[in-house]
């Protein structure tokens, strides 16, 4: 008889394990929705980029530091050949 009631305790401890980790998980997700919600009406959207703003060609710097850059490289690239 004991090995029964052994049975039902630990029975009944995990179905109230499992139940207290469900009712948890669902107040969390309910809670991270509202919050989401919370925050897209009151942190306003980013405005749009205007249709004449887009990418602006290299600027002359831009060139020079790649060839200061290809040169080092091709000189580590002799200097470390095997």
């Amino acid at each position: 008889m004991q090995d029964i009631e052994l049975l039902q305790e630990g029975l009944a401890l995990m179905g109230l394990g499992m139940g207290f980790v469900f009712v948890f998980l669902t107040v969390l997700v309910i809670t991270t929705t509202l919050m989401s919600m919370a925050v897209r009406r009151l942190v306003p959207e980013p405005a749009k980029a205007a249709p004449g703003d887009g990418p602006r060609p290299p600027a002359r710097a831009d060139d020079e530091l790649m060839v200061v850059i290809s040169a080092a490289l091709h000189r580590y690239r002799r200097r470390h050949r095997r």
